[in-house]
């Protein structure tokens, strides 16, 4: 169907990977330690996870939880993640770098982005940390990432769906933004009414974390699968 809504599920684990595969999940995101909101999947995981899935996987490059300030050091573990990233066959990287004062570090961003082609790069919610949301989306822009995940600077997408709204609209085409947090069946609808074509969800907000009810998750992205395909309508 034409312009159809891209919905990418984000997993932990190679069961809940194919459960969101069976579901219909257009493209999965795949990380380790959701609880921390994700870092970077081991190699193996990569490895098994490319072997089974047939949708494109995007994996996530985080040395750690808590603040997206990296050292050198972490910086380095980075540049690693992306060689094996890479190595291991995946379809695209997701990372985001933001400096002390929480602006987008440009340079170092901009750095990875390049070492990644020819995969496409997401930058997550680190932008949701930044002082100035537009201003952050012009730096972004410039590191030559593909896309955004945003939550419109708020909790979750119910509270960000105003500022993911101006931001669709003042990309101007320039990159995709791709809300997330807290995506579910019951607003996806008013989330495609942002003109976003392009959905993150890990239904961490209808379903225990770490997912343990592989049944239940597959029919949840199930759900949302159906009707992001409906939003293709609207």
């Amino acid at each position: 169907m034409k312009n159809r809504p891209l919905l990418e599920i984000c997993v932990e684990t190679l069961a809940a990977a194919l459960a969101a595969e069976r579901g219909g999940a257009d493209r999965i995101e795949l990380c380790e330690d959701l609880s921390v909101g994700g870092v970077t999947p081991s190699a193996e995981l990569m490895r098994a996870a490319r072997a089974q899935i047939h949708v494109p996987i995007f994996t996530m490059i985080r040395p750690r939880g808590g603040d997206f300030f990296y050292s050198e050091e972490e910086f380095g573990a980075m540049i690693r993640a992306l060689a094996t990233v890479k190595e291991s066959g995946m379809d695209g990287a997701v990372f985001g770098l933001l400096d002390a004062d929480r602006r987008v570090d440009v340079r170092r961003t901009r750095t990875l982005v390049e070492m990644a082609r020819p995969l496409p790069v997401t930058f997550h919610r680190a932008f949701d940390e930044t002082a100035n949301l537009m201003q952050a989306l012009g730096e972004v822009i410039g590191t030559g990432a593909s896309r955004i995940l945003t939550s419109g600077g708020e909790a979750s997408v119910e509270e960000g769906i105003a500022t993911i709204a101006e931001l669709v609209d003042a990309s101007h085409g320039r990159i995709a933004i791709m809300p997330g947090g807290g995506i579910s069946a019951g607003n996806i609808e008013r989330v495609l009414r942002t003109g976003a074509r392009e959905f993150h969800s890990g239904l961490s907000t209808v379903l225990p974390t770490p997912v343990t009810d592989l049944v239940a998750f597959q029919s949840e992205v199930c759900k949302l699968a159906e009707l992001s395909r409906k939003g293709s309508l609207l």
